[in-house]
């Protein structure tokens, strides 16, 4: 069964309301949805290409990518085999929920993905105890590298773990970036490609963890240490070490930090890519080397041999008349003789002279210059090629278990094969020749394998199995690796043929040899039509992907690379004192009477041995395909990828795979699946699985011709009869659907409502009982309370006891409480409740307490002129107080800084004053001595006296000195007489005045003069002096109104009006 991408399958199969649904969790949340992405198949096309109706089309087969590729679908199915499309941005289909997705999974359930093939190879290594491996090809920049990382992480993550299998898993994902520093470089198709293919062995023990580990490298790209096509750069390693190296460890090594100063990073114009952080990836190298297991000398040395590689690039030759050459840069030697470990006068002359044997002797025979940059090209492609083998093998030494209990016997296989595709240039090399062989052997394998695993299931299934017609690529790899006929064989014998052998007699030994085969072509045998496209020096192989011309110039100089090398310089590389030179140059090849292979041949070896290695392994196949050469996120270049589809041979897959039946699944999945299609079989079958099946598939209408039923599975063989069952249960679903959430939502109703029922009434119980309790106590407590209070009541005049005590505490608290609520609100508020009688002297207290504290609360909040008017106040009471009747009415009434503005005093008399400041002014009036004839006067006071003024004139003043008294009745009305002393002549006697404010003039008058207890408050009669030695009277009477006039017996009358008595 299958879901779309980025889905979470749960099996909800055995629920018996929801049996053909599938819960499936995405970004977007939780959502129900079928088995597969059969019913999106329009939108997003079908995840297999088994499932494509017209499958022999090559358009139908781009399309499908294509739709599939809009929507970041980016892998496929063709049967078992992955298809991926490089996305060339981040998705997030690879995280750790992911993985776990994918774990323990059936291939089928889940959506195509990178996880689900190396778990159905981990399952398939478990269950059945065979060997796997997973094969990924594909052009450059296709994603070969990040598929086999994905790979390496889902087993790092998946896998049982232990402390010994961390650090296994560890040095697996370590051995990437130290590979990808010294194999990989920026090329125009892959700022990461891989120069070379890659086999790693993953070794698993009994419980299916990982425990080592083992790499095999093939066809490293040597030619490109020595040259770089136009944008494109050397392998990653000499960019990290001059960008990322320390500045003594580049001093020591005689380097500086400019790529721009070494003839071998400077031919693809390109040192630096936006893409590629040169500085983090050192650090990244460097601590995976240290993790895998390199000791501070190894990569000390390593690095010796690197920094080695760059000076021989910057080797300079001069040529004399002669035609010898010379080296120009002693000092690159120098750096060589010590980075090397070489004797740099033997070092300088391997590398201007070659070695000849002639009757037995060996000559030195000089070089010219072109000679001589050929051989220093060829031993810097040497020394990498050979330190990059030796650097492979150390890792595997790291990565081999060396446990002595661990039984090899019992130990699993997981291979994964990292490989170049199929490879078609503008100009194709011996490289490209290496590499389309190898994807012809590789593309012979597939197809035998698929097609014994095809038949192999027929055959188990016992269903008759139909031969399939199939190009059968043999005869092109015939042609390649025959022996004495191959095209190996004569590069071979052209290379030790004595005499001249050049590139274009092996051209001509190739047309005299296999000029008749049928998949070979060259210039001369073509027609003239096909001259036009081909050069001279080229021949052309019809390949199972397609016709390309190799070209023969360097054939022979890279074919037999490895015997010319032998003849010129391993003698020097094979005395270095540096150890890792030792490892990779062997002492005993220079006394080696064997002849060496050349790169051809051993190529050809090494094939056959993967070959050996992949047939004793079950395959899965990963088919990494690029969907533009620009390397951008979302374009989808149609003739790029028809390329590669043609060159990768999945329409030929396709064709195998729908040979027969193009769709396979176990009864029990059928019919569990399609079921509710056929009354019989639903709900549920009872009987043989196989019986059911063949019921079900009569009832849908298949014809004979479409299906057939083997033992355990049931094979369809048209995709339409497919589409139309799936047609057919989207139909079905929705009246199921009904039905069953109809019955589901009575059901679960139902049983909601008993469980709430049952619950209300267990909570309606438990709330009575409560209550009941809580009434029970309350009244309990309440006829306690009422029993003490009685108790207390009758013994509330004792002594405190345990009897009274609580009524005694109630009579307290009763009375601090009402208290609390009618404290008094003022100062003036002389209220204040009864206290019993225990709480008398407290009460006392609290009444004194609240009364100072209301007096200081009043006291802070009043200001100063308030204050003056309170003192003022104070003295008038001190003075009035219960003395004279009209007392009471001035208390409310505020006292004023003067009766009289400035307007109401006459200027003249302003200036007579002078500087005296005025203090208070008052109208009064004034009562002659003689006759007691009123007039209307203003009485002034000043700092030092009081003057009394008639208009402008000063009438008369009165030191406060001079003042003996003062002296007003003990009634309401206004009349005063101020007691003045007469010494002199000056002054005329006592004055007799009268103020309408009286309280407040006298007031004022006592606070100026300081006469605060001269003044005297009389009943019936003042008496006075009106001139020296005579005295007047004044009588006061009680009577209805003010009335003021001379009485008959001479003396003045005051009838003052009545008010509240005192």
């Amino acid at each position: 069964m299958k879901s779309l991408p980025g889905t979470t399958l749960v099996d909800c199969s055995r629920l018996p309301v929801m049996f053909f649904f599938r819960l499936a969790v995405g970004s977007d949340g939780i959502r129900v949805m079928m088995e597969s992405a059969l019913t999106a198949r329009d939108r997003v096309g079908v995840q297999d290409f088994v499932l494509l109706e017209n499958h022999t089309s090559e358009v139908a087969f781009i399309e499908n990518l294509r739709k599939r590729f809009k929507e970041n679908l980016i892998y496929t199915y063709i049967g078992s085999v992955l298809v991926s499309m490089n996305p060339y941005k981040e998705l997030e289909i690879y995280t750790k929920q992911h993985m776990e997705r994918y774990r323990g999974v059936n291939f089928y359930e889940v959506s195509p993905h990178i996880y689900a093939v190396a778990d159905n190879a981990y399952r398939s290594m478990r269950t059945e105890r065979r060997d796997q491996c997973i094969l990924i090809s594909g052009e450059s920049g296709a994603g070969k590298t990040e598929a086999s990382k994905k790979v390496l992480q889902y087993y790092a993550v998946t896998c049982p773990a232990s402390e010994h299998v961390q650090t296994v898993k560890d040095r697996l994902l370590q051995s990437n970036p130290v590979l990808e520093a010294f194999g990989n470089a920026k090329t125009l198709r892959n700022d990461n490609s891989s120069r070379f293919g890659k086999y790693m062995d993953i070794q698993f023990d009994f419980k299916g963890a990982p425990v080592g580990g083992h790499i095999i490298n093939y066809l490293l790209e040597k030619s490109r240490v020595v040259h770089q096509s136009h944008g494109e750069r050397n392998f990653h390693i000499f960019y990290q070490l001059i960008e990322g190296g320390e500045d003594d460890l580049l001093r020591r090594l005689g380097l500086e930090k400019n790529a721009q100063q070494y003839q071998y990073l400077v031919k693809g114009n390109c040192p630096k890519v936006s893409s590629i952080n040169d500085r983090n990836d050192w650090k990244i190298m460097r601590k995976a080397l240290s993790i895998i297991g390199f000791t501070d000398d190894e990569v000390e040395e390593l690095l010796n041999i690197i920094a080695s590689v760059l000076h021989l690039g910057n080797v300079q030759y001069g040529g004399e008349d002669s035609g010898r050459a010379y080296i120009t840069t002693e000092t690159q030697i120098k750096y060589l003789a010590r980075l090397l470990g070489v004797d740099g006068t033997v070092l300088k002359e391997a590398l201007t002279h070659k070695k000849i044997i002639a009757k037995g002797e060996e000559l030195m025979s000089p070089l010219n210059q072109e000679q001589a940059a050929s051989a220093r090209d060829a031993l810097s492609k040497a020394i990498y090629g050979r330190t990059f083998t030796w650097l492979v093998n150390k890792i595997n030494d790291s990565l081999a278990f060396k446990d002595d209990s661990f039984n090899s016997k019992n130990a699993s296989v997981i291979g994964l094969l990292d490989i170049y595709g199929f490879e078609v240039f503008q100009n194709n090399s011996f490289e490209q020749f290496c590499i389309n062989y190898c994807n012809e052997k590789l593309q012979q394998l597939f197809i035998e394998l698929t097609l014994k695993s095809e038949q192999e299931e027929y055959e188990a299934e016992g269903i008759t199995w139909e031969p399939v017609q199939y190009f059968n690529n043999k005869i092109i790899c015939d042609l390649v690796e025959e022996k004495f006929k191959g095209i190996i064989s004569i590069l071979d014998e052209e290379c030790l043929r004595p005499g001249d052998a050049s590139d274009i007699t092996f051209l001509e030994k190739l047309e005299d040899t296999v000029g008749g085969h049928a998949h070979f072509l060259t210039h001369k045998l073509a027609d003239g039509k096909t001259r036009k496209v081909m050069g001279r020096e080229e021949f052309r192989l019809i390949h199972y992907a397609g016709e390309v011309n190799y070209n023969v110039n360097g054939q022979l100089l890279n074919g037999g690379q490895r015997l010319k090398m032998k003849k010129r310089k391993e003698s020097v590389m094979c005395m270095s004192e540096n150890k890792i030179l030792t490892q990779c140059f062997d002492r005993e090849e220079l006394t080696d009477k064997k002849r060496p292979e050349t790169a051809a041949t051993q190529f050809k070896n090494s094939l056959a041995k993967l070959m050996e290695i992949l047939m004793s392994k079950e395959p899965s196949y990963v088919r990494c395909i690029k969907p533009n050469d620009a390397k951008q996120a979302g374009r989808f270049d149609e003739v790029l990828i028809r390329h590669q589809v043609k060159y990768l041979g999945l329409m030929e897959n396709l064709r195998v795979r729908r040979a027969g039946f193009a769709y396979r699944r176990r009864y029990e999945t059928f019919l569990q699946r399609y079921k509710s299609l056929c009354p019989d079989t639903w709900p549920n079958w009872d009987g043989r699985l196989v019986d059911g099946v063949s019921t079900l598939v009569k009832h849908l209408g298949y014809k004979p011709e479409e299906y057939k039923l083997g033992r355990t599975k049931i094979f369809i063989r048209f995709p339409k009869t497919l589409f139309a069952t799936e047609d057919a249960l989207e139909v079905r679903k929705h009246s199921l659907a009904t039905k069953l959430q109809s019955s589901w939502k009575g059901y679960s109703q139902k049983t909601k409502y008993r469980k709430m029922r049952q619950s209300a009434v267990k909570i309606q119980a438990w709330w009575r009982g409560i209550l009941a309790r809580r009434e029970a106590k309350r009244r309990r407590e309440a006829a306690n309370t009422i029993r003490r209070f009685i108790k207390g009541f009758i013994y509330r005049h004792q002594p405190r006891c345990p009897e009274n005590e609580y009524f005694l505490d109630y009579v307290r608290y009763s009375f601090l409480m009402k208290l609390r609520r009618s404290l008094p609100k003022t100062v003036l508020d002389k209220s204040w409740p009864t206290p019993p009688p225990a709480l008398i002297e407290a009460s006392e207290q609290l009444r004194k307490l609240c009364m100072q504290n209301m007096v200081w609360k009043y006291c802070k909040n009043i200001n100063s002129e308030w204050k003056h008017q309170l003192e003022q106040k104070m003295v008038a009471s001190e003075i009035f107080k219960d003395k004279k009747d009209n007392y009471p009415q001035s208390v409310p009434k505020l006292f004023v800084g003067t009766r009289l503005s400035g307007e109401d005093i006459n200027p003249k008399l302003q200036q007579a004053v002078g500087n005296e400041k005025m203090k208070y002014a008052v109208p009064v009036t004034k009562y002659d001595r003689k006759g007691y004839k009123a007039r209307n006067r203003q009485l002034m006071l000043m700092a030092d006296s009081a003057i009394i003024v008639e208009e402008a004139k000063l009438k008369q003043r009165i030191d406060y000195s001079s003042l003996k008294g003062i002296s007003v009745s003990s009634l309401s009305d206004g009349m005063f007489v101020l007691h003045v002393a007469c010494e002199d002549n000056k002054q005329k006697g006592d004055v007799v005045l009268q103020s309408e404010h009286v309280i407040e003039t006298l007031t004022k008058v006592a606070i100026c003069a300081d006469k605060m207890n001269s003044i005297n408050i009389n009943q019936g009669s003042i008496k006075f002096n009106v001139a020296q030695g005579k005295e007047g009277i004044i009588d006061f009477t009680s009577g209805s109104e003010l009335l003021i006039a001379k009485a008959k017996n001479g003396h003045l009358s005051v009838t003052a009006p009545r008010l509240n008595s005192r």
